[in-house]
């Protein structure tokens, strides 16, 4: 919650129980949240757990705008790092994927269709606040063909068969698709590739997770 209150999201009120004032974290998000005019209601114990979509809930919700991002309006450097998820469904990796991508200094992570929603509780649960600082956004293969031309940005997939990552040559401005954890990429994603790139494993593994797998591609790739 800290970190939503120092984010430029615009928080339009919140919803507690009465334990979170018990707790010294709580009585400071209280002040915090007073100090700012958001408007709070608190609730009946059973009526928060019913809202709450946690087993154990820390006691406070809220209510944000999601922010107006798109792929027009991304400002990218002369070097730049995207994440594209390409139907990746698990909100625990995807929530992963984009914490890992704004620690590891990405520009930016992009959801095609069929990905889980980037603003799925349990995904931003995961991110652990990432999401409000980081650019992360939904965008369609139209956008993203429009986008990666415009801007001279290359695209690559990560792909179990592709060249190892360490005998190719990273270009200045660079998106990493990631497929889903099933299936793999899709066959936009490769039909769009300018390059299939893979991390060598040893051959007692078969695959790696793909939160994991993005994690290391993310640090190898880093500007």
């Amino acid at each position: 919650m800290e970190e939503l209150l120092r984010s430029p999201f615009v928080v339009r009120g919140v919803l507690v129980a009465p334990q979170l004032a018990d707790a010294p974290r709580g009585a400071l998000l209280l002040g915090m949240l007073r100090t700012a005019g958001i408007e709070i209601a608190e609730i009946p114990p059973l009526d928060f757990a019913s809202a709450a979509e946690t087993e154990s809930p820390q006691g406070v919700l809220a209510v944000a705008e999601i922010p107006d991002r798109t792929l027009a309006n991304l400002s990218l450097g002369a070097s730049a790092r995207i994440v594209v998820l390409d139907a990746v469904q698990d909100p625990g990796n995807v929530g992963t994927i984009l914490r890992t991508a704004a620690a590891l200094g990405a520009t930016a992570a992009l959801a095609l269709p069929g990905t889980v929603d980037l603003w799925n509780a349990k995904v931003v649960r995961s991110a652990m606040g990432a999401s409000f600082h980081f650019p992360v956004l939904p965008t369609t293969w139209a956008e993203l063909d429009e986008f990666t031309t415009a801007n001279a940005v290359v695209l690559w997939g990560a792909d179990a068969d592709g060249t190892p990552l360490d005998s190719v040559q990273a270009p200045a401005r660079l998106a990493l698709v990631v497929g889903n954890e099933g299936a793999g990429l899709s066959s936009e994603a490769r039909s769009r590739t300018d390059q299939l790139v893979a991390l060598p494993i040893g051959p007692v593994v078969e695959s790696l997770n793909v939160a994991v797998a993005t994690g290391i591609f993310l640090y190898q790739l880093r500007t």
